[in-house]
């Protein structure tokens, strides 16, 4: 059995998202690790209204930013994806682990 780590990054801050990209890439090709991208998603654009009082009556106008994000595929070689895992990563950047089970066409489940 093989299992595929997807790591999905996001955050507002363009330069800290590339420069942790950048360490997992090392990391991963320091290691031996198959690795699959990152691939990158149109930036999502945000509008957050800001209201003067709880009414609503009057507003600030809107508090516009943008996230950026990026998916990392870490094939196999689940300890260096569980060690990347456990990183601590910038408070800007929002990281989301996801682990699938492959299994080859022979495999029987368990």
């Amino acid at each position: 059995m093989s299992f595929v780590t997807r790591l999905t990054l996001s955050s507002g801050d363009r330069a800290a998202l590339d420069g942790v990209v950048d360490d997992i890439k090392e990391t991963a090709a320091r290691k031996g690790a198959e690795m699959k991208g990152p691939r990158s998603n149109p930036p999502a654009e945000l509008r957050v209204p800001l209201e003067k009082c709880v009414a609503g009556a009057e507003s600030f106008g809107d508090w516009e930013y943008t996230v950026y994000e990026r998916t990392i595929e870490i094939v196999g070689h689940d300890g260096v994806a569980r060690s990347i895992a456990d990183w601590e990563f910038p408070s800007s950047v929002h990281v989301e682990v996801e682990v699938e089970n492959v299994r080859s066409q022979g495999q029987q489940p368990l």
